[in-house]
């Protein structure tokens, strides 16, 4: 077994693809849509791995107002970078460009070298060595 992908709704389907793919180096499929319901979406994946990331719209998702990852339900997903130089160099990349870092980057407790950035709709993304 494993996970293939994780889904998040978003607002703007192009913002959250461009970010991901400028900043993860992910690749996006052709984007879907479903224009009697509204619907759209992009794949978006990674070179050496088999887990994607799907990103979706539809016009009448609500938006979740409050802070995202402090409730219950999914709180996270993390992106393994290679390493920690490079765990340091996009969170200074992503902050530079104006990105909410919300955890610097350190070794956890469990042994995790990471940062934690909230992507551009406020998904918590840590970025792992």
């Amino acid at each position: 077994m494993k996970i293939e992908h994780i889904a998040i709704w978003t607002n703007d389907l192009e913002k959250m693809k461009d970010f991901y793919t400028k900043y993860f180096n992910m690749k996006s499929s052709l984007k879907y849509e479903n224009l009697s319901k509204q619907f759209s979406s992009y794949f978006l994946s990674f070179n050496s791995a088999e887990t994607r990331l799907e990103l979706m719209y539809r016009p009448d998702i609500s938006e979740f107002i409050g802070e995202k990852g402090i409730l219950n339900g999914l709180t996270h997903f993390s992106i393994s970078v290679g390493g920690k130089q490079r765990v340091d160099e996009l969170t200074e990349i992503l902050r530079l460009d104006g990105y909410r870092i919300i955890g610097e980057p350190r070794t956890t407790g469990d042994g995790y070298y990471e940062s934690v950035v909230l992507d551009c709709e406020g998904n918590h993304v840590e970025i792992t060595e």
